[in-house]
């Protein structure tokens, strides 16, 4: 695993929503996350927000908004994983070699990470990448 020191957790449970502003309003207010960051796109969808809890956080955004996690989880179990890792090809290719279904292969994000994506037995969808936000405000 990767060391994630100054305060940025390892694992990201990652979740789409229908309506990911009410979850938001609901996490918040109801369950005590604090809103890190919210980016919402010109339709008004939550494309990505992350919510922290302690020293832990969650990732989601709406469901339909597109891409590659928007389409994988269409079909999947009810949750997304998101844990980072220091040597991605070499998580990735121990993934492979124990026969894990990948969705998409270790790709270079326009955001700085790299990640790869994989489904469980169970349909959930475990993200596996560099990207570790800082969660001070």
């Amino acid at each position: 695993m990767a060391d994630t020191g100054g305060g940025r957790p390892s694992v990201y449970p990652t979740l789409l929503y229908a309506d990911a502003k009410a979850a938001i309003k609901l996490l918040t207010e109801a369950l005590g996350f604090t809103e890190l960051t919210v980016y919402e796109g010109e339709d008004g969808l939550v494309h990505h927000a992350e919510l922290v809890q302690g020293n832990g956080a969650v990732m989601l955004g709406s469901k339909g908004r597109g891409g590659r996690f928007d389409e994988a989880m269409r079909g999947a179990g009810p949750v997304g994983v998101y844990v980072v890792v220091d040597d991605v090809d070499g998580h990735y290719q121990r993934a492979v070699d124990h026969g894990v279904e990948i969705l998409m292969p270790p790709t270079d994000q326009d955001y700085g990470s790299r990640d790869y994506m994989a489904r469980d037995a169970e349909g959930n969808i475990w993200s596996f990448g560099t990207y570790a936000p800082r969660m001070e405000g």
